[in-house]
């Protein structure tokens, strides 16, 4: 259906926007879940763009419906983050990027839908590293899901706007005995 995606360009501005949106449901989830608070509040590795709208930022020819964001973190030995964490924000009003006709009616911009993983990582890991591993790996639906398309990184903020996947980057090697 015609005006279901904006093919406007995504900047930098717009995904630190994007950061600031995932930091406020971060913030907001952390308040309402204080065991998870406890657990993974220190432990978020990046937030990335993900999907087609990864795609869309890297070929400008995909187009946007929805704005995918999601939160990595490293796992934590006594839980998993909680995979059905799971948020809508909406972007906010953008004469760019229009509203999606199929939005919730209180929405004035597109949506953007919000996740977070826990990953097989340490906090002290290069976040890069811990992600790029989790996609090549493909251990999960949602790691294979996400692997098939694009993945921008918004945070760490010195990163802002890095295409961690696809990646020509060859894996690491497995751990012997992780066979």
């Amino acid at each position: 259906m015609a005006g279901e995606r904006s093919y406007a360009r995504i900047t930098r501005v717009d995904l630190k926007r994007l950061l600031a949106i995932a930091r406020l449901e971060r913030d907001d989830f952390f308040s309402r879940h204080k065991e998870y608070a406890i657990l993974y509040r220190k432990r978020v590795l990046c937030t990335a763009l993900c999907g087609d709208t990864a795609l869309h930022y890297i070929n400008g020819q995909t187009g946007i419906a929805r704005f995918e964001v999601w939160t990595f973190y490293a796992e934590h030995p006594e839980a998993t983050f909680p995979y059905w964490h799971e948020e809508r924000y909406d972007y906010g009003a953008s004469a760019k990027f229009g509203r999606l006709p199929e939005a919730p009616e209180a929405f004035k911009g597109r949506p953007v839908d919000l996740a977070g993983r826990s990953i097989d990582a340490s906090p002290m890991d290069d976040p890069l590293e811990a992600l790029q591993y989790y996609l090549r790996r493909g251990a999960t639906p949602v790691a294979r899901r996400m692997a098939e398309k694009a993945v921008v990184l918004l945070e760490p903020e010195p990163l802002v706007g890095y295409v961690a996947w696809p990646t020509l980057v060859p894996a690491r090697p497995t751990p012997i005995g992780a066979i």
